[in-house]
């Protein structure tokens, strides 16, 4: 026990500091960092970050549409909370229940504390299950070194790390279900592409990418025989990731209660932000663009594309025992990044998180080389002076915080 708690200690510290380093000028109420202004409300810029407390709405009142017109201020139409899936709410809700029964800490008892809590709980669930993934690609001490890196890079991460946000628990549980998937122990992953599911919808893409990589190890059986490789499929053992999609009508199903529309997720608004032709992000005048100022998603993109290559490079050069294990990383990074060719939202690096800790993979080398380690400790400043501008300026704007507490 001692020891694994020391082996953990690291990964924590990596987790909690640079969240502490992001939250260090809100909780001295400074009035700017750097020349970067910050606004007067302390730790409260943090909590109204978008959408956490969308979120802490439904960690109160679980989709009760009565409880939320009568309780809450935002001005926003009842269906948009559809899009806001429960796991992460829960999560908030469990912390929340248990930093109550506490008096020790009653300081940081109540909803909004609860949200960065288990913030921070899913922030150390994706450091530690990624620290377990990478020490499949390359030694444990660059893996810590890369699991450091991870914690950092790309500075959005670092964002959602530190405010209300369900990305963290959605990562964390993407990279969970297929370490568990590569190691053939299906019944976790399972378990774990539910909370993704739960979590966030995209989370149906995993069980998309369980699928293509079973059905792919059966291509040449079905050159030789058709019969003795459908009979393969049926018998397939990985058969506990139907959970996923199960889950996912299950949630529907809730919605149906609660919204009285099974499809209540399709009709909440502007939030599916899918469109076709893809690159539709280029179009400014869309209503979640806005800006003609976007090179930077050039850069996503190319960034995407190299990793992407790179992956199918490892797949293909690996051992055939091996070949499974890539399978499933190459299969979802190819179908998530696709996907994010179809958004059409400014915030495309949001979007594109799932697939970073896959393309930390297929970058594991140059993430220790000495070059790296040289541009990394320069770009740790813009890192948090990015983090903050944003977050001062990413807020929900909260007329009445009592119903929040």
């Amino acid at each position: 026990m001692g020891k694994r708690l020391v082996r953990l200690a690291p990964i924590f510290l990596m987790t909690f500091l640079p969240t502490l380093f992001v939250w260090l000028p809100y909780l001295l109420r400074l009035e700017s960092i750097w020349k970067i202004p910050l606004t007067s409300n302390g730790m409260a810029t943090v909590v109204a970050n978008y959408d956490g407390p969308l979120y802490i709405v439904i960690a109160k009142t679980f989709y009760n549409l009565d409880m939320i017109s009568k309780s809450f201020s935002f001005d926003l139409p009842l269906e948009y909370y559809a899009a806001h899936f429960p796991m992460y709410p829960i999560l908030i809700f469990l912390v929340a229940s248990v930093t109550n029964l506490f008096s020790a800490f009653s300081s940081f008892a109540g909803y909004p504390y609860a949200m960065l809590i288990s913030t921070l709980i899913s922030s150390f669930l994706a450091m530690y299950f990624f620290n377990k993934f990478i020490k499949q690609y390359t030694s444990e001490p660059n893996a810590l070194w890369i699991t450091f890196v991870f914690g950092l890079l790309p500075a959005r991460w670092l964002i959602v790390r530190s405010v209300g946000s369900p990305e963290p628990l959605f990562v964390a549980a993407i990279i969970a279900s297929i370490y568990y998937f590569q190691n053939k122990k299906y019944w976790l992953a399972a378990v774990w592409g539910v909370v993704a599911q739960l979590t966030k919808s995209p989370g149906v893409l995993l069980f998309l990418a369980y699928g293509l990589t079973i059905t792919a190890q059966s291509f040449k059986q079905i050159a030789i025989s058709k019969a003795k490789a459908f009979d393969h499929i049926l018998n397939w053992r990985a058969y506990p990731v139907v959970l996923i999609p199960l889950s996912l009508l299950g949630l529907f199903s809730l919605y149906s209660i609660r919204f009285n529309n099974f499809f209540a997720y399709f009709n909440s608004g502007d939030n599916i932000h899918l469109f076709f032709p893809p690159f539709q992000v280029f179009n400014s005048s869309a209503p979640w663009v806005g800006t003609f100022w976007l090179e930077d998603i050039i850069f996503i993109y190319l960034l995407g594309t190299i990793g992407i290559v790179q992956l199918i490079d490892i797949f293909m050069h690996a051992d055939k025992k091996d070949r499974e294990r890539h399978a499933v990383v190459m299969w979802f990074a190819i179908i998530y990044f696709v996907s994010i060719l179809f958004v059409s939202h400014r915030d495309v690096a949001r979007y594109s998180l799932p697939i970073v800790p896959f393309l930390f993979a297929a970058w594991h080398k140059f993430f220790t080389t000495k070059e790296f380690k040289i541009a990394f400790f320069i770009i740790i400043i813009p890192i948090f002076l990015y983090s903050y501008t944003f977050i001062t300026g990413n807020t929900i704007p909260i007329s009445d915080w009592a119903p929040l507490l």
